[in-house]
């Protein structure tokens, strides 16, 4: 009889590691303050990503996109900082703030495969026009590579 080889396998003991997508819309602080509901009664690490778009046509003509997105990521982590800040003495979250390029839905693929992610967790669409193209969220859960939680 052989023996298989060893291989990573997700989800056999609960979550380890909850990505979840933040873009500053009201949507995604809800799927924020979800994932860390699960984050913390899974002991899990709350991985918050921020996908920096990547803006050619805009960076081309000389507009500062760089230093628009990065502005959002600080002001991002800044009021993470803060909320939990309010709750620390009600209950503790171990959390990581990764900024990632590209287009939301390859960012949040990138993320998950690079932080081994058990679970990703983002936020419904606000966008009208996600209906005729595909929002992220639909994107993300016909990849299935792993369990996926949109928050309205």
């Amino acid at each position: 009889m052989t023996q298989q080889p060893t291989r990573f396998e997700r989800g056999t003991d609960g979550p380890k590691v909850i990505v979840v997508g933040m873009d500053g819309s009201q949507s995604s602080f809800r799927a924020a303050a979800y994932a860390s509901g699960l984050a913390r009664r899974q002991n899990a690490l709350l991985a918050i990503v921020y996908v920096q778009p990547v803006m050619t046509a805009g960076a081309a003509l000389g507009a500062p996109v760089a230093e628009a997105t990065g502005e959002i990521a600080e002001g991002l982590v800044a009021e993470i900082r803060g909320s939990l800040e309010r709750v620390k003495d009600t209950w503790d979250v171990r959390w990581e703030f990764h900024t990632f390029h590209g287009d939301p839905y390859n960012g949040l693929v990138t993320a998950a495969e690079e932080l081994t992610a058990d679970a990703v967790v983002v936020g419904a669409s606000e966008s009208a026009g996600h209906r005729f193209v595909g929002s992220v969220a639909v994107r993300l859960v016909k990849a299935g590579r792993w369990p996926v939680t949109v928050v309205p």
